[in-house]
């Protein structure tokens, strides 16, 4: 493909993505109606001997691929928490793809590590975070999260360089978050208390599966990870949490990691960070905050109160890339302990020492991930921060929030339905006053219109706490969602349920 070919190209694939958001918003169902194995049929067994026209290779996602998608960007899509996509990360995207920078190294790009050091700083400060999480002077110094001291020795100095005070750094994902954390505590466990401690780790019941997750490729393994009761509001029950530690070390067991949930995925709950922040400084454990999907709020100084105690946490992460009009992958992660960090996953063979790693000087984000190579995912971040400046950004949360309250209004005001927990942000679980065979029937009614996409979820409610129900979610998220597209899936709702009564 020449360069001439490549700009054609390039113009046509642009025109097609803006018709796709264009056709989505108009008309498109969410689900796709495909049935299993569908899309391999209709592919070749074998990969062709000679090349194809971009024609056709362009003209089979429109004829192939649409069709089979779930589209996540569709106004209608109301069901996960979402992955909202804006066309100034696409165009970030397309400039990454096109600059083809592996930023393994600082070496390897200055420029891609530079500019995710001073984007994860802005970050940090527009959601509120403690200086104490970023790479400036002031920020420097050893971590004061109930921990002490680290378990490894300088790796070099310099506030900007690899080993002290805290920073923050790109990850695909927040599950990949929380193993970066939990490797990071088990390292610094095992400096303090010895290899053959046997480390244990607390988290809710309501924490996402990537906790457990995270203790099984950590080998920390299932059996030593505690899920902990909550409270009626869905979160973390301190008084729970301190009676499981204690016998726990009556057993001669050793706690080290704490994780705790800013808006858990069922209901949005929010954890007490303060309190369990005072728990796990007291035992010297690692406290990471989860705070995949409602950190984007933070942007909004209205929204930071849950996030009182967060100055005692060891790491924070929230995934830009669910609420901030930042396409997947990006997920913030900062610690305030580099050196824990580094001591867990920093590895340097011959063929990747430089100079400039050698006087550590510099950050060398490979040592701050799990795999070695990295895409340059900070110019999508810098890009979308700089289009919508801090104001938009607030602007995109406030509007889906208002719509969620609007929603919570109509739900409550229709007796056949109950909310099952509080609305939190844009997040509004109900259900029908009825058993949970109908509310399923309902659930699966309403995603077969193709109108809408909802997901459900198993919880205790507000009128049955002491028996989980089944509860289904509706969240407001994608970048195209109006007020216009909330009040059909209302309707839609409500002619759902007028059917299945009948």
């Amino acid at each position: 493909m020449s360069a001439d070919d490549f700009r054609r190209h390039a113009h046509a694939l642009a025109d097609f993505i803006a018709d796709y958001h264009e056709r989505i918003v108009r008309e498109a169902p969410v689900l796709s109606a495909v049935a299993p194995g569908e899309v391999m049929g209709q592919l070749p067994s074998h990969a062709p001997e000679s090349g194809e026209s971009w024609d056709d290779i362009l003209g089979d996602v429109g004829d192939r691929i649409l069709p089979a998608l779930t589209h996540w960007q569709s106004p209608n899509f109301f069901g996960y928490f979402p992955a909202n996509a804006s066309y100034p990360a696409m165009l970030a995207e397309f400039l990454c793809a096109g600059l083809g920078v592996q930023g393994m190294l600082w070496q390897t790009s200055p420029a891609c590590t530079e500019l995710e050091q001073r984007v994860l700083d802005w970050l940090a400060h527009a959601i509120g975070l403690p200086e104490a999480f970023t790479f400036r002077p002031e920020a420097s110094g050893p971590a004061s999260g109930g921990s002490g001291g680290t378990s490894g020795g300088s790796r070099g100095g310099g506030t900007s360089g690899q080993s002290s005070g805290g920073g923050g750094v790109i990850q695909g994902t927040a599950s990949e978050a929380t193993l970066v954390a939990m490797v990071s505590a088990r390292a610094r466990a095992r400096g303090q208390l010895g290899d053959d401690a046997r480390l244990i780790a607390y988290t809710s019941e309501q924490a996402h599966s990537s906790v457990m997750k995270a203790a099984m490729i950590a080998g920390i393994g299932r059996d030593n990870l505690r899920l902990i009761p909550t409270d009626s509001a869905l979160a973390m029950d301190p008084d729970a949490l301190r009676s499981r530690i204690e016998a726990d070390l009556r057993s001669g067991l050793r706690p080290f990691f704490l994780c705790a949930t800013l808006g858990t995925t069922s209901t949005g709950a929010f954890d007490p960070v303060d309190a369990l922040g005072s728990i796990a400084q007291e035992h010297a454990m690692w406290h990471h905050i989860d705070a995949a999907w409602a950190g984007s709020a933070a942007i909004c100084p209205e929204h930071r109160g849950w996030m009182c105690g967060v100055e005692r946490a060891d790491s924070f992460c929230f995934n830009p890339h669910k609420w901030l009009l930042t396409n997947f992958d990006c997920s913030a992660y900062w610690t305030r302990d580099r050196a824990a960090l580094l001591d867990a996953l920093s590895i340097t063979p011959e063929y990747l020492r430089n100079q400039a790693s050698d006087a550590g000087a510099v950050v060398d984000y490979r040592d701050w991930q799990i795999p070695l190579g990295r895409r340059f995912r900070a110019i999508k971040l810098w890009f979308v921060m700089r289009h919508y400046g801090l104001e938009g950004l607030r602007a995109h949360i406030r509007r889906h929030i208002a719509l969620a309250e609007q929603f919570e209004r109509w739900v409550r005001a229709d007796d056949r339905f109950e909310i099952a927990q509080p609305r939190s942000l844009s997040l509004v679980t109900f259900r029908l006053r009825a058993d949970d065979d109908a509310n399923r029937r309902l659930l699966n009614a309403l995603n077969d219109t193709g109108k809408l996409f909802l997901t459900h979820t198993v919880v205790p409610t507000i009128a049955s706490p002491q028996t989980p129900r089944f509860v289904l979610r509706l969240a407001i998220g994608s970048t195209h969602t109006a007020h216009e597209h909330v009040e059909r899936a209302w309707e839609c709702i409500r002619a759902e349920t007028d059917r299945i009564q009948r």
